[in-house]
């Protein structure tokens, strides 16, 4: 599989899009005006303390402030120990180092934690644990024990001071001696420097602030099957080849600058994708399609058959259309940056196989997702249970906003709707205050009805009232949106 970073800089927002295959597979994308913030720490100060949440609320300078739980501030008790609680943990007032681990999303604040890290390109430093160990995603055993004892002689070797511990990340496969000291030197110097900052900077304040998007993507999503790594700003280009000669000197020769007068989003139709991830409903190439709605609570996803009719017979037709479906799913929840629990209601498939075969699909398909994923097999129901970790705001979050017409729910009360509720406005008013004559305001649709369907029950209404109703079209009006106004 080869893959292609694409890097898109301007003033006013950072995109990054990880094309494999030649098909688009993710979208990143950061605001100069709202950065994101997981992984940076703060000095925050505690403003309130939840006990029957076992929670609390912790200022980090943010708009909204920020909320911790108990399980976030304390190592995990020891086998017959009392968990504490966040009352005997936490005080109001009380200064406290944190890292954040979610981005503010909606209108809950950012999630924190006491238990820190901080990455490198092959390395995770965690100063406040003396675990080492090595990524489960690197599954080779032969692997995992040499780079366990790389970790352990290095350590060893150099006589280093290190109180802390050590995660050897995904991206550390094959990689030599010198690298791994390298990347461990660097996080114990930033550490050092953190140290200091802790101790100095006043509360509500950022101690340390993790790359900008363009550079960590290059340290986080860089693998040998990425050929390329293309940047359309000569400025940035700049500074990715100096983090990539410091800390990833093999991926210096795959960067590009890319100063061609086709955007460089329009290549592999980047835009176009981004603009479809916005959509409802994804077609699928067989001819079925996907619904996904994103919900406060869940995501859920319903595949159909749509237009696919298949060759043989119905089983085999919903097999081949789940099959296709599974693998558009894994993408689309990359692509759209779907978290929480998703549902997927595949189509009814009697053949325990089948069922089988389309679950392993899905699994192998979200392998190559970076955020970790668990799926809990078909439910009595026949449905798909899987949770995706959020860290950050969809793709729907980042770009949209709810529609002020409807308030977000994606459906607006009809005419017909809008008109019975002006004749029990107009009845509940005529017993509260007798005006001589009223006069309706209202969208071009309501009026349209109310002059011609509802007409008949126009003039009832005023002969039942004996007074006269008229009718004013207000072009800025929503549908749902009317005034009465006693005259």
């Amino acid at each position: 599989m080869s893959g292609e970073v694409l890097i898109n800089l301007t003033p006013m927002e950072t995109r990054v899009a990880l094309v494999e295959n030649g098909v688009l597979q993710e979208a990143l994308i950061e605001r100069s005006r709202r950065r994101g913030i997981v992984g940076n720490i703060y000095k925050g100060k505690v403003v309130r303390v939840l006990p029957g949440m076992q929670a609390a609320f912790v200022d980090i300078g943010l708009e909204r402030a920020a909320f911790i739980h108990a399980h976030e501030v304390m190592a995990p008790p020891s086998p017959g120990e009392e968990q504490p609680t966040i009352g005997q943990l936490l005080h109001e007032g009380q200064a406290l180092v944190v890292q954040v681990t979610k981005d503010p999303i909606g209108t809950k604040g950012a999630r924190l934690t006491t238990h820190l890290s901080i990455p490198s390109r092959y390395l995770v430093y965690m100063p406040d644990s003396p675990h080492h160990g090595v990524s489960q995603r690197i599954e080779d055993e032969g692997e995992r024990e040499r780079l366990k004892k790389l970790l352990d002689a290095s350590i060893e070797e150099q006589e280093l001071d290190v109180s802390g511990g050590f995660i050897v990340r995904t991206a550390a496969e094959g990689v030599s001696d010198d690298e791994l000291k390298t990347d461990m030197h660097f996080l114990l110097r930033l550490w050092r420097r953190v140290s200091e900052r802790k101790i100095t900077a006043p509360p509500a304040t950022v101690i340390y602030d993790d790359l900008p998007l363009f550079m960590r993507t290059l340290r986080d999503v860089m693998r040998d099957d990425i050929e390329k790594v293309r940047i359309d700003s000569r400025e940035n280009f700049v500074k990715l080849v100096e983090f990539a000669q410091e800390f990833m000197p093999s991926a210096v020769e795959r960067i590009e600058y890319y100063p061609g007068e086709r955007p460089l989003f329009d290549l592999y139709s980047v835009e176009d994708e981004i603009q479809k991830a916005l959509e409802r409903k994804v077609q699928l190439k067989s001819g079925g399609y996907l619904v996904i709605d994103p919900t406060e609570a869940m995501t859920t996803i319903d595949v159909n058959t749509g237009g696919y009719v298949g060759h043989r017979n119905l089983e085999e037709t919903i097999f081949k259309t789940n099959l296709e479906a599974a693998t558009a799913i894994a993408r689309q929840l990359r692509l759209r940056n779907l978290g929480g629990i998703i549902i997927i209601d595949f189509i009814d498939m009697e053949d325990v196989e089948h069922q089988r075969q389309v679950l392993r699909v899905l699994e192998k398909a979200l392998e190559r997702d970076h955020a970790k994923t668990k799926c809990t097999g078909v439910t009595e129901l026949g449905l798909v249970q899987l949770t995706r970790k959020r860290t950050r705001e969809s793709l729907e979050q980042t770009l949209c906003e709810a529609c002020p017409t409807c308030g977000g729910r994606g459906t607006l009360k009809t005419p017909e709707t809008v008109c019975y509720e002006i004749f029990r406005e107009i009845l509940r008013e005529e017993r509260a205050y007798s005006a001589e004559t009223y006069r309706v305001l209202a969208s071009q649709p309501v009026v349209d009805r109310l002059l011609d369907e509802e007409s008949a029950a126009v003039a009832d209404l005023e002969a039942f009232i004996n007074k006269t109703i008229r009718f004013q079209v207000e072009q800025h009006y929503s549908q749902e949106q009317y005034d009465i106004v006693l005259m």
